[in-house]
């Protein structure tokens, strides 16, 4: 038996998919990012502002080690020098603090961006089924976790040790220093690890980073099913699609009865087809169909054509052929060329015809259209 394929997950997740997915919270997210911009993070601040905040440190220690005895006296100086060392430090930290948050903002704005879900809140009891706490324990998803911390755990700890082992004699030499030294000593250490820790982590986020894009779209993919129920929910139901429908022809129509008191000629079978024939000599290349119909529509297209004295002109094979082989908008073929030019040229000479004039001119009466034409119609 060939195998069913309507059920597999083969289908590109719609927009409709993607956006149900957002709303519900759901956005590629990758943790080893946000570790990793938040050790850079750390490491920017230690690099640019590693020198002023031990100074600030520095001095805040020996600020609230080395006070004196006489502001124990007064609640008040107690006060005021602990509010000073308070506002000391977190002047101190604030750059640093910056840096973390922006930190916290760019890794999801870089995944997935930034999104607050109200549904992604809502408290979901279906976690606490233990069945389906031990799926996700020992599921792929659980497999690949434990994998990027053993594989973290190995390039951190080595970038550790490799930090410890060069810079071993400087650490027991600290307790040698003076406190001010030390003090800064630490601080540069501090910082060449952060960089060696997210120099390390670069390799798992860029691993982690398409790996999460992949998951993402995977868990999305839809079957060749949910696409059609989803384009027949987006359609909306028959009776819906048949009065759009029914709306757009009188659109159409409307616009057709627009132009036609633009018209230069109506040509007509006489009461089942009407034609509505505009030619600009400056601008179209040749006669175009501005309007046409049949039956009722034929009889409003005449009705607006008398009431704005627009000539209707009287040629059946000529209005059935224009009415089945040209579309509304659309320039005359050029094998109706000869026809529609006799239609016009009689026209025009009764719109300049000479009030005091003798005689008429003729009325053709006898149409050039091709056999082709004819044999789609009849």
């Amino acid at each position: 038996m060939a195998e069913d394929t309507s059920q597999q997950k083969t289908e590109e997740p719609t927009e409709r998919r993607l956006k149900e997915a957002r709303d519900k919270g759901q956005v590629p997210r990758s943790r080893e990012l946000n570790t990793l911009l938040s050790l850079v993070a750390a490491a920017v601040g230690l690099v640019f502002l590693g020198h002023s905040l031990m100074g600030d440190l520095t001095t805040l220690m020996t600020s609230g080690l080395g006070f004196n005895p006489k502001t124990l006296n007064s609640v008040d100086s107690v006060y005021i020098a602990i509010s000073q060392l308070v506002q000391l430090g977190i002047a101190a930290v604030i750059p640093i603090m910056c840096l973390f948050l922006a930190s916290a903002f760019l890794g999801p704005a870089a995944m997935g961006g930034l999104n607050f879900s109200v549904d992604s809140l809502t408290p979901k009891f279906e976690k606490l089924d233990p069945l389906k706490g031990l799926k996700r324990m020992f599921g792929l998803q659980s497999l690949v976790e434990l994998i990027k911390a053993i594989c973290k755990f190995l390039l951190v700890g080595a970038v550790a040790v490799t930090i410890i082992y060069y810079s071993v004699n400087e650490l027991v030499s600290l307790g040698l220093q003076s406190f001010v030294v030390a003090l800064s000593h630490m601080g540069d250490l501090l910082m060449w690890s952060f960089i060696g820790f997210s120099a390390v982590l670069i390799l798992v986020a860029a691993i982690d980073v398409p790996y999460q894009l992949w998951q993402y779209k995977d868990q999305l993919m839809m079957t060749r099913q949910e696409v059609k129920d989803e384009m027949k929910d987006s359609e909306g139901r028959p009776e819906v699609k048949s009065q759009l429908r029914r709306l757009q022809r009188q659109m159409a129509e409307q616009r057709m009865m627009d132009a036609v008191p633009k018209a230069d000629v109506i040509i007509t079978n006489p009461t089942h087809y009407a034609v509505a024939l505009s030619y600009e000599q400056n601008g179209w290349g040749a006669p175009r169909v501005v309007a046409k119909g049949q039956d009722f529509v034929a009889a409003r297209i005449r009705e607006v054509a008398e009431a704005h004295e627009v000539p209707i002109f009287e040629a059946p094979p000529l209005a059935r052929a224009l009415y089945f082989m040209v579309k509304v908008g659309q320039e005359i073929p050029g094998d109706l060329y000869k026809a529609v030019a006799q239609v016009l040229a009689y026209i025009y000479q009764l719109k300049h015809l000479s009030p005091v004039a003798q005689s008429k001119p003729v009325r053709p009466k006898y149409f050039d259209v091709p056999q082709k034409f004819q044999g789609e119609w009849t």
